[in-house]
Parts: C-alpha cells; structure tokens; sequence
C-alpha cells in the first residue's frame, strides 16, 4: 500500500468531494495520508477529518507564509494542541523566501517555535523551504545542537548539497509529483539517489499534481504516478517502492503505530 505523506484535504479544490477523493485514493492503493495544516484556524477541521478515518492523521502547525498572522502561536500553543491523538506531526513550517509573504525575521522566530515543539513533544518537523536553503540549513543544524529532534523536507525541491546536509541531521525527504516534471532533471538526480531508508512520496495535493494529470486540482490518488515514475528513476518495482516509502513513513511518523495499535482510529 501506498502513503501520501503530504496532502491538504480541506482545502479548495479537495473540501468539496473529500468523501470521493478519499475513495479514489483508496481504490488507487493509498493506505494512508497525512492531513496538513498551515494555518490555526484550520486546526480543527483537519483534526476532525483525520478523526473520521482510522488511516489519516493530522499535522498542526503555521506555513511560512502566515507567520505574520500568528505571532501568538508559539511552542507552548503548539504542544498543546499536539496532544491530540490523531496529531502524529509539527508543521508545515520552514522558510520561503521566494514570496515573502511574511517578514523573514518573523519567519524564522515561527521556524525554531515549531522545531521546540517536536523536540519537546518527539513528533517530527514538517519542513517548507523555498530559496532559503543557507538559512533552512542554519537554522536546523543550530536547533539539532539544542537536542536531537525528526523530521522531513517535504516536497523536495533543493539542491543536491541541501539534501545531503538534511540526511546528515539525520531528516528523511520526501519527493512530490514535481519530479515528474520536464524540467526537474536536478531533482530527479538528487531523487535517484536518495537513501532508501530515508525517502517519503507525497502529493501536497490540491498543488502539483503529477504528469499526467498536469492542470488538474492534484488527489492523494495521484501518488500513485509519483511512485511509478520514482520506481523507474530508481531502477526499482512500484511494489518495492511503495513497501519502502510506507516503511519510512511509519518509522518517522511512530505515534501513527502506537496510537492504531491502541485502536485510536477516530
């Protein structure tokens, strides 16, 4: 069975069919997703669709992009909410410079605020970076210092040098459907190689849907092109590919297994 490590079910695009797209997922191979949320608004109603479904969990944390907007959430806020049983993540968080749609000073006080809150709570770090790399970098390595705590790049889309410095702190990178574009061949090499001990798929749906679904709203059922292609990248079966990347998901995403194994499915 496949995982979609990454997806935004409540959002446009994906809210207004969720009980259909998580059909098709299924019907595609999908065993599990990952709910995430980027705002704190939104933190209850991922919550509760992850409440409906004994194989999706929920994410709570702040993007990069509304650090602006929620300079109240800080680690104790963030902890707290975390207790949640269906809450198995921290994040997304990270750097964007690409938008600056937030101050990057602010952007970064929010960064290490989420990093405490999966040291503190032992749930991985769900990592946004786009054209931050040296800052991303500095930041996670300086907070790796303080005390060792998990984590993912998602949707991986840096240079080869930023990924081998992410698997040095000893993070796992997850590959989104931007791989199977035309112009990603450095993202191809850097996926090709990967540790397969450390290597996630996801859709970040509904963004980036995969060849060839390009310039449709993007479904968890979508992972299952992600894999395909990846498994040719790799030289491998989209069987083992699928077995592996499920493997990790569960080995850095642990609370999933204990809390199923408690029968906490809603």
């Amino acid at each position: 069975m496949l995982t979609d490590s990454h997806c935004h079910l409540n959002y446009e695009g994906l809210i207004e069919d969720q009980p259909g797209v998580i059909e098709r997922a299924r019907a595609a191979g999908v065993g599990t997703m990952l709910n995430i949320s980027t705002r704190e608004h939104e933190w209850d109603a991922i919550i509760a669709t992850a409440s409906t479904d004994p194989d999706i969990w929920a994410s709570i944390g702040i993007h990069p992009h509304e650090a602006d907007a929620h300079p109240d959430v800080d680690t104790a806020k963030l902890v707290a909410k975390a207790a949640h049983p269906k809450v198995i993540g921290i994040g997304e968080t990270g750097l964007d410079y690409y938008y600056d749609h937030s101050d990057r000073g602010r952007q970064r006080a929010s960064f290490r605020a989420h990093i405490a809150a999966a040291r503190e709570t032992g749930l991985p770090l769900i990592v946004h970076t786009r054209d931050a790399e040296e800052d991303t970098a500095a930041i996670l390595a300086a907070e790796m210092g303080k005390g060792v705590y998990t984590g993912v790049i998602h949707c991986f889309t840096a240079s080869g040098a930023f990924a081998d410095t992410a698997l040095d702190l000893g993070l796992y990178i997850s590959i989104s459907g931007i791989v199977t574009f035309k112009n990603a061949k450095d993202l191809q090499e850097t996926a090709a190689r990967l540790p397969e001990d450390r290597l996630l798929i996801e859709t970040d749906s509904p963004f980036l849907a995969p060849v060839p679904h390009r310039g449709k709203p993007c479904e968890p059922a979508f992972v299952a092109d992600t894999a395909r292609f990846l498994a040719d990248l790799r030289g491998t079966s989209i069987e083992t590919l699928a077995e592996m990347t499920t493997r990790n998901f569960h080995a850095l995403f642990t609370k999933a297994c204990s809390e199923r194994s408690r029968g906490v499915a809603r």
